[in-house]
């Protein structure tokens, strides 16, 4: 065999395609993976088939249509008071996750030093890792998950180039608060350290909370790539479409990189995103929509051994069990599986230290049927 030397050693198949793979083994309710099992709304189908039946099936543009940059720029200056452009300072990507791998390859130099917040979204250490950066991990823990800014300011040096953040946060469903925001502003003065805001959720947001994006503020928007989903807007993950909004000088480098990544992205999906979102309430909604589904699936788990944590955002319920087992998440999930018919994610997977919290996360989007067949199984633990 001819030899490689490979820049993630000791890396494989990542916890979501493990899980999902168990669970259709075992014709187990997944739960672990984040996306809904309900379709997405007709019209948008229909606008999506009307841009391939009007042709709109070649290459975009590589920064995205013109008006789907339009749209999203609209939108976020509409819903932060901010002002992009939507020439210079958004990217239309392949993905939330690929406009992460772009701004990190934009910015990443071997050396070069990235703080994160775990447990956190998979992709961002080994990214991190692969460009030749050096993770730089706060652990949260639970209940609340609450970061102490006294202790991240003890994790910068002079190699510091970035921190990443994630609100509504995966998997613990989490949200910045202003002391949050704060603490940040004051440690990102009178300093050049870059800013990865991952807001995938941002429209999930419950209890009366508001998500505070970092486009609302100046002094942090100008240092930040912010990075978005439409797979959570629409509940159409699988189309893998997002954006990338940045300063003009920031969003320079990323296309260096994007144009040599994907270059472009499918054509008939933008120009059906940009018809079907020209009415805000396909997507203002989306906060009463998924509290309802959180608090039905709360209410239900409330019939079982587990504990639940808090939940303020996203489309995740994480639980405890450490209080009836002693087991490892990794060696319940699988269980879970198993004896129980139900998939989770262990959330031990988040963290790159072998930290493990006796914390397991659910999946809510999805049918009421669905979530109700789940904790049946579930009750039997």
């Amino acid at each position: 065999m001819i030899a490689t030397n490979s820049k993630l050693p000791g890396t494989f198949t990542n916890i979501f395609s493990v899980m999902s793979q168990l669970a259709a083994e075992h014709n187990a309710i997944n739960l672990s993976q984040g996306f809904p099992d309900y379709d997405c709304d007709p019209k948008l189908i229909e606008f999506v088939a009307g841009a391939m039946k009007g042709g709109h099936n070649q290459y975009a543009p590589m920064t995205g249509t013109p008006a789907l940059r339009e749209l999203v720029t609209s939108k976020v200056n509409t819903q932060y008071g901010s002002d992009y452009n939507p020439d210079t300072e958004v990217t239309i990507t392949a993905g939330g996750t690929q406009a992460i791998f772009t701004a990190l390859t934009a910015c990443i130099q071997p050396g070069d030093e990235v703080i994160i917040f775990e447990p956190a979204y998979d992709a961002y250490a080994p990214i991190i890792r692969s460009l030749g950066g050096l993770v730089k991990s706060y652990e949260m823990a639970p209940p609340d998950y609450r970061i102490d800014w006294e202790m991240v300011k003890k994790l910068f040096t002079a190699n510091t180039k970035m921190i990443i953040l994630n609100s509504p946060h995966n998997p613990t469903g989490t949200v910045l608060q202003d002391e949050d925001i704060r603490a940040l502003i004051k440690l990102l003065k009178n300093n050049d350290v870059l800013i990865l805001s991952d807001e995938v959720y941002e429209h999930l947001v419950f209890d009366g909370e508001k998500h505070r994006s970092i486009a609302l503020y100046p002094e942090l928007k100008e240092r930040s790539f912010i990075t978005a989903s439409f797979g959570k807007l629409l509940h159409a993950t699988g189309w893998k479409t997002g954006y990338c909004l940045a300063p003009e000088n920031l969003m320079k480098e990323f296309r260096k990189i994007h144009q040599f990544n994907v270059f472009s992205v499918n054509t008939p999906m933008q120009v059906g995103i940009a018809n079907y979102l020209q009415d805000p309430s396909t997507y203002l909604g989306l906060a009463d929509f998924f509290q309802q589904k959180r608090d039905f699936f709360r209410g239900l788990l409330s019939q079982t051994k587990f504990k639940m944590l808090p939940c303020k955002g996203s489309y995740f319920q994480c639980v405890t069990y450490d209080h009836f087992s002693d087991e490892p998440d990794t060696v319940i999930a699988r269980r879970l599986i198993t004896d129980f018919g139900v998939a989770a994610i262990p959330v031990s997977a988040f963290y790159t230290r072998n930290t493990d919290h006796s914390v397991l996360r659910f999946c809510f989007a999805k049918k009421q049927d669905t979530l109700e067949k789940s904790v049946e199984r579930l009750m039997k633990l």
